[in-house]
């Protein structure tokens, strides 16, 4: 009991000290910003903000996660290529966020970052299928660059909200966290634990109206660190279908990313040029503000999260895919009522969610200003418009 209670300080510690290094290094990197012209002034229609926002903040996030990890994590391959990677694709964002490189050029530096953990042995070498082993063989090498290219682009191409990637990255965190915990892979578990909070700790400057983005600095990171991390902890594991889980945790970027590719090219576009057709701008323009439709879009990541630790624990084996199941269907249905609610202006004020002022007709009431102010003593708009 005594070593158990030792750990979970130990690992409170490397979490705190992550989120409050992220937090205090934000302000050192917005003057950072400023002073390089890493600024990113809306030009067109398809950004969400009004003004010039700085947007290298995912250098917080990195030396949030990179110090706490050397100080609390043992320097073991997996996080070798961590941050071997983290740093090329760091500095990546910072020079894209400043210079605007061309989408090839940032392809191919994703494509030599993710032979790095390759090369440290972070390999989806086999998948479980019904209890049969599938091995890969000569083909892991690939699908594995693969894996990791996709889904740091995935993460990228959600961050178009003040908050949203930031905030769904922890998220994803906090689920690989609890599927590793169960399955008694700690030092993944730290790693993970540490990235939340390195996220967490950005977040306060990240949420609507951000003071500033993470920028392809961010987004990159979070998403080749995501991608790793759950490689080494969770393609590993022994269940019945153990290339479900991850796919269920990345649901939401994932789905996202292979409709706005599948659209992209459906009209002779390149799929790595951004648009205004994501999931979060469909939000937005249903009616959604910006606070709004990320809380929607975190509920979703939530629950998907929860699936997949349900999914990946034995201690559910008895009925858990009918438990799976059960939580899958009342997810949907949960959200599928309060998207009804929401999607009504009469009743979206009703459900306490709203970020508008507004009331509906009653009994020859008139309706309240839309500038006025919430309950919650927010401007009834939510604040200014901001992306990332």
């Amino acid at each position: 009991m005594e070593q158990i209670i030792v750990n979970v300080v130990y690992g409170i510690s490397a979490v705190l000290c992550a989120a409050f290094m992220s937090y205090a290094m934000t302000p050192p990197v917005r003057v950072l910003a400023f002073l390089i012209g890493a600024v990113d002034v809306p030009t067109d229609d398809r950004r969400m903000h009004i003004k010039p926002t700085p947007r290298i903040g995912g250098m917080a996030i990195f030396i949030g996660f990179a110090f706490s990890s050397l100080v609390f994590g043992h320097l073991n391959s997996t996080l070798t290529a961590v941050l071997l990677g983290g740093m090329i694709l760091v500095a990546l964002g910072i020079v894209d966020d400043v210079f605007r490189l061309g989408p090839g050029i940032k392809f191919l530096v994703q494509v030599l970052a993710s032979g790095i953990p390759v090369y440290f042995g972070v390999i989806i070498d086999h998948i479980t299928f019904f209890g049969h082993v599938i091995e890969f063989g000569v083909f892991s090498i690939p699908i594995t660059m693969l894996w990791i290219v996709g889904i740091t682009n995935a993460i990228n191409f959600i961050d178009g909200l003040d908050g949203l990637a930031c905030g769904v990255s922890g998220i994803m965190s906090l689920s690989i966290l609890g599927v590793v915990l169960l399955h008694g892979d700690y030092e993944s578990a730290l790693l993970t634990a540490i990235l939340a909070g390195s996220c967490f700790g950005f977040l306060p400057f990240n949420t609507n109206p951000a003071r500033i983005f993470m920028g392809d600095t961010g987004a990159l990171f979070l998403g080749f660190t995501l991608s790793v991390l759950s490689v080494q902890g969770v393609f590993k594991l022994h269940t019945v279908l153990s290339f479900i889980i991850p796919i269920v945790l990345f649901a939401l970027p994932l789905i996202d990313t292979v409709f706005a590719v599948i659209r992209r090219l459906t009209k002779r576009e390149s799929p790595f040029i951004g648009d205004r057709a994501h999931l979060h701008h469909k939000l937005v323009d249903m009616g959604f503000t910006q606070k709004e439709a990320v809380r929607i879009l975190y509920s979703v990541c939530g629950i998907m999260g929860l699936v997949a630790i349900i999914f990946s624990e034995n201690i559910f084996s008895k009925y858990k895919i009918i438990r799976t199941l059960a939580v899958a269907a009342a997810s949907v249905i949960v959200f599928l009522l309060n998207y009804l609610i929401m999607k009504r202006t009469s009743t979206r004020v009703l459900s306490g969610l709203t970020e508008r002022g507004y009331s509906p007709i009653k009994n020859g009431e008139k309706k309240a200003d839309a500038s006025q102010t919430g309950h919650d003593g927010e401007s009834a708009d939510g604040g200014e418009k901001g992306s990332g």
